[in-house]
């Protein structure tokens, strides 16, 4: 189908924003309106999207938008309502599942299977889970990060399309019932080709006549600019020149005109023009060389056989025409999405030894943005042609949607080199020259035990992967990537449920001045000890909750708990005692962690001065300007800010004195390398030297030996933090370390 098309303006507004306004009561049930059934825990993705979509219109209709703010809510919704066309879903909310079940719920419960289900969640930067994708009937899934305003209009107005086509699909073909029941024998033998030469064959037959002559059909309303020959037979086959009859002024093409405008056979001594009435979406007329006139007993018959054959012919021509909207793609006439599945069950059954790739055009959304959906069709078309003509014959192409095509053939076929090789040239469209690459996922069909349809989706999951790690590159799929998701998916639920049961903790690992060797503070570290004793690394489980987002719940806490510990600590007198915490890439972006900041020093009682929050390099040096704003926002809390594992990334000194830190950390990597490499001293020495000459403060961290201790002293590091003076404690013990000599022991 084409590319669905955005609003005029749509690219100039492409960020959703957070309107402060309640979601808008959904409008009176409206047949002008597409309704839309939001269903999310959230109020302010509810009042985004309908800020987002509410003054849009989509194939010339305006959205109507329902709200349910939990499953059991949107169940309610849909025990009542029976017109909804599309369900913007959350995939977490008051279970961690509970959108998946919704999910369930409207498929196999109601048996809703025409509204189309837009999987959202706040989880980003992965693709989804494949068990999400290939269990549940699921339309699209998307992270709420990557929905800009046009990619939720495009989402949206994508299943609104498909939502559409489908009760189009299905009135067709409930009214295609009727007609089918009553030339049952008919539909079942003939094409249009060979009902329409029959057509020809049986007239010369009742009217005694060879059978010389022509059919044709012609679209109403669109004059005599020649008509679409179905059928010829005879000598007259040599007037349908590349399959059209051109019009005249006389001859054969001006008789089938004045058939078609009077709407009636015209008998003439040398020919005869026949009318047939089409009652879909045109009309049909023949002609036939007459060796001699037609008497009346012969024209009686031929005008019975033309009024009861009409209907016939109409219905051959309803039904080829439907069987082709159903089976392949309106833009560029390749097999569509279900024609292709039918295809890739056909190589799964036969065992063949195929490959399934799917090619996606890099950046064609903006291409679309920029120059217009004409263009992009334009652009789609020609990618179709390219591929068609200069692949092997025996490969199929279809189009699957949007800007994604797919190849299957035998696998010495299908080379992912000589797939991107065919846009190494560019195209030529609306007389400019257009470079585009193709990011492939691929499929081993030999080594999938799925469906046609999980062979798809498997595809899919191969092309985010491909998309995640190079554009322009491949991917082929692997039973390791299933066993990976499905791992992941696992430990979500585990940690999801192990946070609820308290299942996770903090350790404090001390902070020393290496001059006095005293403490002077502590990082909390974040562990995970599970209900089995367990202990589960948090480089395996924090990926895993900034993925889900919970790492924002499981932010918030560490925060609150953090400031607590340090009031114990000041009250076991320890007054210059400060706490150093880290902070996620993704809590801190989120929009609510200054007010969830300021709510745990509030609560709390705790100093800011006395609290550290650390973030990455990498955090640091992505969209710095931002960063900017939201560390001076920091910084009015009284808190300070260190900037970790400093060295390992590639930071622009001229925005590092425009941020408002503290602190820098040494990399643990360069103080395990200070007394044995000329290259891991001078790192740590660069930033020493850095931190000295911007007015930070510099604090090594791994330290694990008391000759690294003394060189970074000598080197003028002022703290550290490792093994050498305390592995990370309990609270308790945290206290009782401070209280005792230990530190003398250790120097």
């Amino acid at each position: 189908m084409p590319a669905p098309n955005t609003p005029p303006g749509a690219a100039q507004d492409d960020d959703l924003v957070f309107a402060d306004e309640s979601p808008a009561d959904a409008p009176a049930k409206d047949g002008g309106a597409w309704r839309v059934l939001i269903v999310d825990d959230d109020a302010d993705v509810h009042s985004t999207t309908t800020f987002a979509l509410g003054t849009l219109e989509m194939h010339g209709r305006p959205l109507a938008f329902l709200h349910a703010y939990s499953a059991a809510e949107a169940m309610d919704v849909l025990a009542r309502e029976d017109d909804i066309a599309v369900i913007l879903l959350d995939v977490v909310m008051e279970q961690a599942d509970a959108g998946l079940h919704l999910v369930r719920h409207v498929r196999d419960t109601l048996g809703r299977h025409d509204v189309r289900i837009i999987l959202r969640t706040g989880q980003p930067g992965y693709a989804p889970e494949m068990d999400a994708i290939r269990g549940y009937d699921i339309n699209d899934y998307r992270t709420k990060s990557e929905l800009t305003r046009t990619k939720l209009y495009t989402s949206v107005a994508a299943a609104i399309r498909a939502y559409e086509q489908i009760h189009a699909l299905e009135d067709s073909r409930t009214g295609l019932a009727e007609v089918v029941r009553a030339n049952t024998e008919l539909m079942a033998l003939h094409t249009v080709g060979e009902m329409t030469l029959g057509i020809l064959r049986e007239v010369a037959v009742l009217a005694g006549q060879p059978a010389d002559g022509v059919l044709c059909a012609c679209v109403p309303g669109t004059g005599h600019v020649g008509w679409q020959v179905l059928a010829s037979c005879g000598p007259s086959a040599d007037l349908a020149r590349d399959g059209m009859l051109a019009p005249g002024g006389q001859g054969p093409a001006a008789a089938i005109a004045r058939a078609l405008a009077e709407r009636r056979n015209l008998y003439e001594p040398d020919h005869v023009a026949l009318y047939f009435c089409g009652k879909s979406h045109r009309h049909f007329a023949a002609w036939l060389k007459l060796t001699r006139p037609l008497d009346a007993l012969r024209r009686g018959l031929v005008d019975v056989f033309t009024s009861s054959i009409a209907v016939g012919l109409d219905n051959v021509a309803l039904m080829t025409a439907l069987h082709r909207a159903a089976f392949y793609d309106g833009l560029t006439s390749l097999p569509n999405r279900t024609r292709l599945v039918e295809l890739i069950d056909d190589s799964l059954q036969a065992r063949a030894d195929a490959t399934l790739c799917l090619v996606d055009i890099d950046q064609f959304a903006e291409t679309n943005d920029a120059l217009g959906h004409q263009f992009g069709d334009a652009l789609l078309g020609a990618v179709a042609q390219r591929l068609r003509t200069r692949l092997d014959a025996r490969v199929a192409l279809a189009r699957i949607g949007g800007d994604i095509f797919c190849l299957l053939g035998e696998a010495d076929l299908i080379d992912p080199a000589a797939v991107q090789d065919q846009f190494a040239a560019p195209f030529s469209i609306e007389g400019q020259d257009v470079q585009v690459s193709a990011t492939l996922g691929l499929v081993r069909l030999l080594e999938h035990d799925g469906t046609a349809a999980d062979a798809l989706k498997d595809a899919d999951i191969a092309l985010k992967r491909a998309k995640t790690q190079r554009r322009g590159g491949h991917f082929y799929f692997s039973r390791g990537m299933g066993v990976e998701i499905r791992e992941r998916v696992r430990l979500m639920h585990a940690l999801r449920s192990g946070f609820a049961r308290g299942e996770l903790f903090l350790a404090y690992q001390p902070q020393v001045e290496l001059a006095a060797r005293r403490a002077f503070g502590a990082e909390a570290l974040l562990r995970w000890r599970t209900e089995d004793g367990r202990f589960v690394p948090p480089d395996r489980f924090i990926p895993i909750a900034e993925y889900s987002g919970l790492i924002i719940d499981i932010g918030a806490w560490v925060l609150r708990e953090a400031c607590a510990e340090l009031v114990r600590v000041r009250a076991a007198g320890h007054l210059d005692f400060t706490m150093s915490i880290n902070v996620s890439q993704v809590q801190f972006r989120h929009p609510h962690f200054i007010d969830m900041l300021r709510h745990a020093l509030l609560d709390t009682g705790a100093p800011p001065e006395r609290v550290e929050l650390e973030i990455t390099e990498s955090m640091a040096m992505e969209e710095p300007d931002l960063l900017i704003e939201r560390l001076a926002e920091i910084k009015r809390t009284g808190v300070s800010i260190a900037i970790d594992d400093f060295g390992t990334g590639f930071s622009s000194l001229s925005y590092l004195q425009r941020l408002c830190v503290d602190r820098l950390k040494i990399d643990r990597a360069f103080v395990t390398e200070i007394t044995d490499a000329a290259r891991g001293s001078s790192i740590a020495e660069m930033v020493i030297e850095l931190g000295r000459n911007l007015g930070l403060s510099i604090i090594a961290e791994g330290v694990e030996d008391e000759v690294q201790a003394q060189i970074l002293q000598a080197l003028g590091c002022p703290l550290a933090q490792g093994y050498l003076f305390a592995r990370p404690l309990a609270p308790e013990a945290l206290i009782e370390w401070l209280g005792s000599d230990a530190l003398t022991r250790a120097a």
